[in-house]
């Protein structure tokens, strides 16, 4: 599935064993027959923003299919906590790092992953933010940096906002829409199904910059 292939890849880049992803990949999909299962996605969301492994997709996806009327709600509550959890990051690295590098990496992520996203903020931090909130890439290795970076919060939230927004919206529309016989699509190609909308909304923005 598209969703655990995103756990996988998780695993690889936080050097996390795949039997302790499975674990926790489990873990989190539990919380869907509970009756806590709105606040366990708003606070997983947050959580996957700068320490958990498990992406809220996979949470999302067993919630709307059990209330497809709520989708818009459980979109709205895990995009909210993604991004509150980015602030979250962003926090950690500004504040803290110094004391928590030893415990970011290796257990959390690589160092080779995070020196590269530091790279890449040099470079252009909005965009690099919107893409990591939009496909699997690990958003929290994004968040971290730009705290210890010091790029402006507000880069940080804004291409969070937009990123992270339309990634849960798009899941779970599809779901909304198509119900139960979508499911199997959504998660067999999950990741290449954010690329591509990813790749249409850059072609949407060259477009209206171009047409203006």
């Amino acid at each position: 599935m598209g969703t655990e292939n995103s756990v996988r890849s998780a695993s690889v880049a936080l050097g996390r064993r795949p039997h302790l992803i499975r674990r926790l990949y489990d873990w989190t999909l539990h919380w869907a027959e509970t009756p806590y299962a709105t606040w366990a996605l708003f606070w997983l969301a947050l959580a996957e923003s700068s320490v958990f492994p498990v992406p809220p997709d996979v949470l999302l996806i067993a919630l709307t299919l059990g209330n497809r009327p709520r989708a818009w709600w459980y979109a709205t509550v895990c995009s909210v906590g993604s991004v509150l959890g980015g602030v979250v990051g962003y926090v950690l690295g500004a504040v803290a790092w110094h004391v928590l590098e030893p415990v970011f990496i290796p257990y959390i992520f690589r160092r080779e992953v995070f020196e590269r996203v530091v790279e890449w903020y040099n470079a252009g931090a909005f965009w690099y933010v919107l893409i990591a909130a939009f496909t699997p890439i690990p958003y929290k290795v994004f968040t971290v940096a730009a705290g210890v970076c010091q790029i402006p919060l507000w880069i940080l939230v804004a291409g969070s906002v937009v990123g992270r927004t339309a990634r849960f919206v798009l899941v779970a529309g599809l779901l909304y829409w198509f119900g139960p016989p979508v499911r199997v699509f959504v998660e067999k190609h999950f990741d290449r199904l954010m690329w591509v909308f990813l790749a249409l909304l850059i072609l949407g923005f060259v477009a209206v910059k171009y047409l203006r």
